[in-house]
């Protein structure tokens, strides 16, 4: 008995996975992804990743060197701009870029992936700063970064994706 179980199971899997695999969404090389922390990491992978599948990705780097990377290793449908999501004016900036970008199509979808960890070391060592500038990238920078781009991701009925760690999970007290 179990092993017609194991077979039916087997085979359900299986033929899920070929269905997802045949999907495909239409006109996937006019819509714009913007992804916040591609320096380094699953930003990085995300972004060459949709890049290789057609996608117009609008890669967010802190830093010059990690879009100049970034880009060096991509397609030219791929383009990258300097965000700091700790700064309203840099998101400010990024949101008109933005807005340049995708016209009246909209953004098809908003990842933010930025985020830092805290730094470690025991609690005593911590100071208020440490937990603070945590809160602004992991949060204060993600909300910041949604409430601007909203509009374009609703003209083009696109998504938000919000990628957290498992240090969320971890207690340190």
């Amino acid at each position: 008995m179990w092993p017609y179980v194991v077979a039916v199971l087997l085979a359900l899997f299986l033929l899920r996975r070929w269905h997802r695999e045949r999907q495909t969404v239409p006109g996937l090389s006019e819509k714009h992804v913007l992804i916040t922390g591609c320096d380094s990491g699953f930003g990085n992978l995300l972004a060459r990743q949709l890049d290789a599948r057609g996608l117009r990705v609008l890669a967010a780097c802190l830093t010059q060197a990690g879009a100049t990377q970034l880009r060096a290793a991509t397609s030219n449908r791929l383009q990258t701009v300097l965000l700091d999501v700790t700064s309203s004016k840099s998101i400010a900036d990024v949101t008109a870029w933005v807005r340049e970008h995708v016209g009246d199509r909209g953004l098809w979808g908003l990842v933010n992936n930025a985020g830092i960890a805290i730094p470690t070391a025991p609690n005593e060592w911590l100071t208020k700063e440490d937990f603070v500038k945590v809160l602004d990238v992991n949060l204060l920078g993600l909300v910041e970064v949604t409430l601007s781009l909203l509009p374009l991701v609703r003209r083009a009925r696109g998504r938000v994706v919000n990628v957290a760690s498992v240090m969320g999970r971890v207690s340190f007290f």
